[in-house]
């Protein structure tokens, strides 16, 4: 899977590593395009500049980024795309068993119906087999 499909796309799974990585990268990414902002057009009192306006067409592109990444983690734990809206919009109990579910705990062994393992355990054998006996 390709770093652009892992941050944008919505189908296949993904590992605790790469979802923590890619959280904290995009994060990383807005806090700085944010603080550059406001060191450029100097607007940290005011609460409509500039600034506010990048702002707030950032958490449009960090909002695909979460939901893409939280439902692939949904995936290789195996569980549909309906817990993502669970873990959101649950206030308390959901973003704390939604944190643990996508951070914490490991996505389901070999492959399921989601697609194969990203970790690479419990391979396709009929691929394989094929490749063996071709």
């Amino acid at each position: 899977m390709t770093l652009t499909h892992k941050i944008f796309g919505f189908d296949g799974r993904l590992r605790r590593r790469d979802y923590w990585l890619i959280n904290i990268g995009t994060s990383l990414v807005v806090a700085v395009i944010t603080l550059l902002s406001f060191a450029i057009f100097g607007d940290w009192e005011r609460n409509n500049g500039p600034s506010t306006v990048l702002q707030y067409l950032l958490y449009i592109p960090q909002f695909w980024v979460g939901l893409a990444l939280a439902l692939k983690r949904c995936h290789d734990r195996d569980k549909g795309g309906g817990w993502v809206a669970f873990f959101w919009l649950v206030p308390v109990v959901g973003w704390i068993w939604g944190g643990i579910e996508l951070g914490f705990l490991d996505g389901t062994q070999g492959p399921n119906r989601y697609g194969k393992s990203p970790k690479g355990v419990g391979g396709d054998t009929d691929s394989e087999l094929a490749q063996v006996f071709a």
